[in-house]
């Protein structure tokens, strides 16, 4: 029971944020902080920069 309360953060296969690049920018998009056409260009250049 103690190791529960003990090591909630360390439980095997939870899923952890995501904080890439591409993510951060998906969020900014979907909040409104953004226009499609800044979401494209900025996105186009990260992918750029992947591949």
């Amino acid at each position: 029971m103690l190791w529960i309360f003990a090591v909630p953060y360390n439980i095997p296969g939870q899923r952890k944020p995501k904080n890439s690049s591409l993510d951060i920018l998906q969020r900014r998009f979907a909040s409104g902080a953004i226009s499609k056409e800044e979401f494209e260009a900025s996105r186009q250049v990260l992918l750029r920069d992947i591949v």
